[in-house]
C-alpha cells in the first residue's frame, strides 16, 4: 500500500458515512488550518447532474491556450486521487499531497469528518499556496450543502443539465434536486446556465432572482450546434465558426458550448483562436473514449473497443444518441459491457439502447462493495428483451464479445468501472 492510500485509509474512518450533506464540519477544519478559501485565486464553480467534468476540461483546455495558469478540482478520480487536483495545469504530486492531507488530519484532532470534506480542504490548502490564474472547482454532490460551497465571491457560477440523480440525497423530484444545484448561486457572481427541463429551469431562475443575478441560459441568451463539421455558435455578441470538440459525442458541443459562454460571459476569453484551440486541445478520460492498450489485445480486427463513464439515465440517453451518430457513419453491431453501483438506476439504464444493442455482459466493479454483483445487474437488460451473459471481469467479457465480427464494444455504466478499466488497461493518469 501507497503512503497516499494508507492517509487515504485513515481518513475514510473518521465518519460513519460517506456522504453526509452539511457545510459545518467543512468550515471547522477550514478554520483549523488557517481559512485557505479566502487565499484562491477567482473561482468558477461548476454544479449538475452531467457533463460537469468535460465542461471544465473544455474552460481548461480554452484558458490555456492563452497562456492561464489553471488550477482544477473534480472528482471522482479513476485511476489514482491525485487527477483529482491539478495545480497550474500539472497533477498535485505524490509528495505534496501527502503533506497536505497529514497536516489537515492533525488539524483534524480526530474529530468527525467525512472523507470528501477533509480532502476538500487539502485541494484548498494546495491551491492556495501555488499560484494561478483561475481554479476550476467542480461540486463533488449538490450544490447548496456541498463541501466546496464556501466561497463567498466566486468569479462566476455554471449549472451544466440537471436529472434525476443520488436521490437519497437530494430529493426525489427534479425540481428538489435542481434547487441543490442552485445553491452555489452567488450575489454579484454572473450565472451561465446549460439547457434544462422546464421543471429545474423554473427554481434555478427563481434562486437567481433572489440573488439579483441574471441567468445567462442555453437557448435563450446563447446557443451552440454541429454544421458541416464545423461547431456554430452565437451569443449576444455574435456568430462564432470553430471546430468540433475533440471528445467525441453530439452532447460535447452542448458542453464546449456551455464553456465558451461562460468563457465569454465572465470575460475570460475572447479571442476565437484561444477558443478554437481549446476545442482541439481538450482531454477528458472516459467520456466515449477510444481504448488503446493493454485490454485493446482482446478484440479482433475490425472492432471498436469505447469506454464511458456515463452512470444514470440521461448518462445512458447520450450515450445512445452518440452510439447512433456513430452508426449512421460506420453501421456496427453494437455490444455493452456494463457494470454498475447499486445506488444507480439501472433499471432504467439499459432503455434508451432497446433496438440498437446486439447483447451484453454484465461484469462486477473491481474492490466496490457497493457494486451490483453482475448477476443482480443482468435481471435488468434481460427485463428488456436483450440477450445478457453474465462475467467474471471486463477481460473475460472482452474474450466473449470477440464473437460479433465488427462490433463496436463500448465498456459503461459507472466511473468506478471506468477507473478500473483505465488501471486494467495501463493508462497513465491524465
Amino acid at each position: 500500500m501507497s503512503r497516499t492510500d494508507a492517509i487515504l485509509k485513515r481518513l475514510l474512518t473518521l465518519h460513519p458515512k460517506l456522504i453526509d450533506l452539511e457545510l459545518g464540519r467543512t468550515e471547522r477544519m477550514l478554520e483549523a488550518i488557517g481559512r485557505p478559501q479566502d487565499r484562491l485565486p477567482p473561482v468558477i464553480h461548476v454544479a449538475g447532474t452531467n457533463g460537469k467534468g468535460s465542461t471544465l476540461a473544455h474552460m481548461r483546455a480554452m484558458l490555456e491556450a492563452q497562456g492561464k495558469r489553471v488550477h482544477v478540482y473534480t472528482s471522482p478520480h479513476l485511476v489514482a486521487f491525485r487527477e483529482r487536483i491539478r495545480l497550474a495545469g500539472e497533477l498535485v504530486s505524490s509528495r505534496a499531497l501527502n503533506a497536505a492531507l497529514e497536516e489537515c488530519e492533525k488539524a483534524n484532532r480526530g474529530q468527525p469528518i467525512t472523507f470528501f470534506e477533509i480532502t476538500t480542504a487539502a485541494a484548498f490548502l494546495l491551491f492556495s499556496r501555488v499560484p494561478a490564474d483561475y481554479l476550476l472547482l467542480e461540486v463533488g454532490l449538490g450544490g447548496r450543502f456541498d463541501s466546496t460551497n464556501v466561497i463567498e465571491k466566486p468569479l462566476g457560477t455554471v449549472i451544466t443539465p440537471i436529472s434525476v440523480d443520488h436521490t437519497q440525497f437530494l430529493g426525489e423530484s427534479l425540481a428538489e434536486i435542481a434547487s441543490a444545484k442552485a445553491g452555489i448561486i452567488k450575489r454579484e457572481a454572473p450565472l451561465v446556465v446549460a439547457r434544462q427541463p422546464d421543471e429545474a429551469l423554473e427554481v434555478i431562475e427563481r434562486e437567481a432572482t433572489g440573488k439579483g443575478v441574471m441567468p445567462f441560459v442555453a437557448g435563450t441568451d446563447f446557443d451552440g450546434f454541429a454544421q458541416r463539421g464545423k461547431l456554430v455558435y452565437q451569443d449576444e455578441e455574435g456568430l462564432l465558426d470553430l471546430p468540433l470538440p475533440a471528445l467525441a459525442g453530439a452532447h460535447q458541443v452542448d458542453n464546449a458550448a456551455l464553456a465558451i459562454a461562460a468563457m465569454r460571459h465572465f470575460g475570460l476569453v475572447e479571442d476565437e483562436k484561444a477558443i478554437a484551440a481549446g476545442l482541439r486541445n481538450v482531454v477528458w478520460p472516459a467520456r466515449l473514449m477510444p481504448l488503446r492498450g493493454a485490454l485493446s489485445s482482446y478484440i479482433n480486427e475490425g472492432q471498436e473497443l469505447w469506454l464511458d463513464g456515463g452512470h444514470n439515465a440521461a448518462g445512458a440517453q447520450v450515450l445512445a444518441q452518440a452510439l447512433k451518430e456513430m452508426q449512421r457513419t460506420r453501421p456496427a453491431p453494437l455490444v455493452l459491457i456494463c457494470g454498475m453501483m447499486a445506488s444507480k438506476d439501472a433499471a432504467n439504464f439499459f432503455a434508451p439502447f432497446e433496438g440498437m444493442a446486439e447483447h451484453v455482459f454484465t461484469v462486477p466493479i473491481p474492490g466496490e462493495a457497493g457494486a451490483l454483483p453482475a448477476r443482480a445487474l443482468a435481471g435488468f437488460p434481460k427485463a428488456r428483451g436483450f440477450e445478457t451473459t453474465i462475467c467474471r471481469s471486463v477481460p473475460a467479457a472482452l474474450q466473449r464479445a470477440a464473437h460479433f465480427p465488427g462490433a463496436r464494444i463500448v465498456i459503461c455504466g459507472s466511473l468506478y468501472l471506468a477507473g478500473a478499466v483505465l488501471k486494467q488497461n495501463k493508462t497513465p493518469p491524465s
